[in-house]
């Protein structure tokens, strides 16, 4: 499952980042490791971007960008 499958108001793990070069780079860079709690917190209601929270900050990912975040679970 990746964070565009994710429901909102739940806390998932993540399991792997996808994707390489820069997007990779920058998911990394942003604190999307894997074992990290993220909390999805909404998303837009016609697509577009999710709204998640991880190491208490919130960030806005479009929806090319969450679906490289790989998540395991619920935590």
């Amino acid at each position: 499952m990746t964070l565009n499958d994710a429901q909102t108001q739940k806390t998932y793990t993540i399991s792997d980042i996808g994707g390489f070069g820069n997007e990779r780079r920058r998911l990394l860079d942003m604190g999307f490791t894997p074992e990290t709690k993220v909390n999805v917190l909404t998303r837009a209601p016609f697509g577009g971007t999710v709204l998640v929270s991880l190491r208490n900050f919130i960030v806005a990912l479009r929806e090319d960008a969450a679906s490289l975040v790989v998540l395991k679970g619920r935590a």
